[in-house]
């Protein structure tokens, strides 16, 4: 099906994970080079709306809170009711076009780009699934290996007309942020680099336990002379519905008590942006926190346990990755990812020097 030839205004919908939101980033870049003057918005949740909030790309970035992310003393009523009246207001917007950025066609996106009342929808389609008649632009999908989250979302591109190079990851962190981030930064004595060590991690193959954060990073300060600022989820660890690292983090600071370290905790994304865009590399396990760090541009030393690296590893960034055939993270020792970071140093210190 042919669209309009000028398309003056496209909303682009994500509602996933932190990363699955940051890959993206790029799909939006090259729509913003493709249609210069065009207005392009987002759709998001407000858990993942850190990651938008700055980017240079967008006009306006429009978020919806879910049900089970809603803030104590807020209703699930109260929740919907403003869903709707936003949906309303973005229904008068008149879009061109809704791109479902998501490389499976899912019931939820679907139903908000119908809503929105787009005047075309662009979006993966697969066999079988329902609602298929209401995308005009589709994509049908099929999952090949060797493909990038990024390369796959880059083929939605595809029906605009647009190809070639896809664009790195993109994150900026707000002005106040990264000023916070700098000010406690300051309270370490200089250092050559500072380094990123992200101990926390959703999935518990990926989770790298903290006796071997600590011995990496006594060889790192002691090779390398580099300054730390410590990230992690906090809370209880046997919290079921945001498991923290508090009791990680406290073993890890004792025992590193005599390094250069500063604990940054990150109750908000917003947060843990800011933190990491004054460090000039990172260190930790596949996640949302990994593509948050490669969208601020930092090299990065990654531990991959039962996730497909193909799919998710670092894209745009110098990186070493390492994974066991085991699928468990437990198995890197810390002597394999100092060698990886000794490895990846001269790109971090070009980087640095930029």
């Amino acid at each position: 099906m042919q669209i309009d030839p000028v398309i003056q205004s496209i909303l682009v919908i994500r509602r996933d994970n932190i990363g699955d939101l940051v890959c993206t980033t790029p799909l939006i870049a090259a729509l913003r080079k493709h249609f210069p003057v065009a207005r392009i918005d987002a759709l998001v949740n407000s858990y993942n709306l850190p990651v938008l909030a700055e980017n240079p790309y967008l006009d306006h970035v429009f978020a919806y809170t879910k049900a089970k992310h809603r803030q104590p003393g807020e209703s699930v009523v109260g929740v919907y009711w403003r869903r709707w009246r936003m949906m309303q207001s973005l229904r008068k917007t008149s879009y061109d076009l809704a791109i479902i950025a998501s490389t499976r066609q899912t019931a939820r996106p679907l139903a908000l780009a119908r809503q929105v009342k787009a005047k075309h929808i662009l979006g993966f389609t697969e066999e079988g699934k329902p609602g298929q008649q209401h995308i005009a632009l589709q994509v049908p999908y099929v999952q090949r290996a060797g493909l990038h989250l990024v390369e796959e979302l880059a083929e939605l591109l595809i029906p605009l007309g647009i190809t070639g190079a896809i664009p790195a990851l993109t994150v900026c962190a707000t002005e106040a942020a990264h000023q916070q981030a700098q000010s406690r930064l300051a309270t370490l004595p200089p250092a050559p680099l500072t380094l990123a060590i992200h101990i926390s991690s959703r999935k518990p193959p990926q989770r790298w336990p903290a006796v071997q954060f600590i011995e990496l990073m006594r060889g790192l300060h002691a090779r390398h002379q580099v300054r730390f600022m410590l990230f992690w989820s906090p809370g209880d660890e046997h919290n079921p519905h945001h498991p923290g690292d508090d009791r990680k983090a406290a073993e890890i600071m004792a025992a590193v008590a005599d390094l250069p370290v500063l604990a940054y905790p990150t109750e908000a994304l917003s947060e843990l942006i800011g933190g990491l865009s004054v460090c000039d590399a990172m260190i930790c396990s596949d996640g949302g926190a990994m593509h948050v760090g490669a969208g601020l541009g930092k090299p990065i030393v990654c531990f991959f346990g039962n996730s497909d690296a193909t799919v998710w590893r670092p894209w745009g960034v110098p990186y070493r990755l390492l994974q066991k055939p085991s699928r468990d993270v437990k198995d890197i020792a810390a002597d394999e990812a100092l060698a990886a970071f000794t490895e990846l140093l001269p790109e971090i210190k070009r980087g640095s020097m930029l």
